[in-house]
């Protein structure tokens, strides 16, 4: 590759004023800046910005880490981010954990290598992250998206999932629904074990017996979803739920897919709430009933703290948000009704 050498013996200036030109180019007079301008075009050079900034100690690259970069959840938080870092003038790369922490700590192993100014993350796993722990302890700022912190040296954006459970489970119940099932997992993803607990409380609370079932998945995907609905259907009636809470959309259309492949409708039979209220929930065969979030505003809050972190040179002072779920009612709910044995 032509370096900035080439460059100057090609102009026949010298390396500082090639520098100057490319750094501070109204410090150099007109027909010298011409010069090694014309230069860089025949030769094709093009600066390493990379290694500039690593040697100045700093960087126009944000990441973001998700979980799964098939969810358009994810593609959607992304898009927010990616907005607000754009427009400050960086650039946002992005990277799939595919909810496999040894993958994740790969990605983290090399970003911290590259000297990123920043990072958003969805962590695999729930409490300590060492590696987390790091790269703040090196000065790069980390954001958690999608996830309180419960630390006090980083950011967080978040969505209350119990709450999000609550309204999900306490719709149902109002419905009049007395056997539940939540599809989820795995249960060491914190927003499945907390969209649960919400769920469960709201039951124990709203009284009457209501049974809430688990069957916990692999995976947050339809694929997973389409699985849970077949062990569903293969219930005798008498057993089956009259209602299924989802972890996530994507779960709940891989269930619409099974239960309907397996004989059952969609909400005569089985009732059916899902998570997130992504753009594909709304237009499924039978549109979704889902909680949903903020999914853009999360992506645009968390790199809105990143970069305020990452400018400032006085102590900063972490912020926890939180957004608050809604229930969108759709046509996958209805009440039960009375079964024949």
């Amino acid at each position: 590759m032509t370096g900035i050498k080439e460059v100057a013996r090609r102009a026949g200036v010298s390396l500082g004023t090639v520098s100057n030109v490319l750094n501070r180019p109204d410090s150099v007079a007109p027909a010298t800046r011409r010069r090694v301008l014309d230069a860089i075009d025949e030769l094709g050079y093009v600066r390493n910005d990379s290694a500039r900034h690593l040697r100045a100690g700093s960087s126009r690259t944000v990441a973001i880490v998700v979980l799964d970069v098939s969810n358009p959840f994810f593609t959607d938080v992304v898009q927010g981010a990616e907005a607000v870092v754009e427009a400050a003038g960086g650039m946002l790369v992005v990277c799939n954990s595919g909810q496999d922490p040894a993958r994740e700590g790969r990605h983290l192993a090399t970003l911290e290598e590259q000297r990123v100014r920043g990072l958003l993350i969805t962590p695999v796993e729930n409490g300590r992250h060492e590696r987390l722990e790091r790269l703040v302890d090196r000065g790069i700022p980390v954001v958690l998206v999608d996830r309180g912190s419960g630390q006090l040296n980083r950011c967080s954006v978040a969505v209350d999932d119990v709450l999000g459970g609550r309204l999900a489970a306490t719709h149902l119940a109002e419905l009049g629904h007395r056997h539940i099932a939540f599809v989820g997992g795995p249960a060491s993803i914190a927003q499945v074990a907390d969209r649960h607990a919400g769920a469960a409380a709201a039951l124990t609370e709203h009284g009457g017996g209501i049974e809430l079932e688990v069957v916990e998945t692999k995976a947050l995907s339809v694929t997973a979803g389409r699985q849970a609905a077949e062990d569903i259907c293969a219930l005798p009636q008498a057993r089956r739920p009259t209602a299924i809470f989802c972890a996530n959309d994507l779960l709940a259309l891989g269930v619409l897919q099974g239960l309907t492949i397996g004989g059952l409708r969609v909400p005569e039979d089985i009732s059916l709430v899902g998570y997130d209220d992504i753009d594909f929930a709304a237009a499924a065969a039978v549109p979704l009933t889902s909680v949903g979030q903020p999914r853009e505003q999360l992506g645009r809050t968390a790199a809105q703290l990143l970069l305020e972190e990452a400018d400032t040179d006085a102590a900063h002072g972490h912020r926890h948000v939180v957004f608050q779920p809604q229930l969108v009612v759709r046509q996958s709910t209805a009440a039960p009704r009375r079964r024949t044995r």
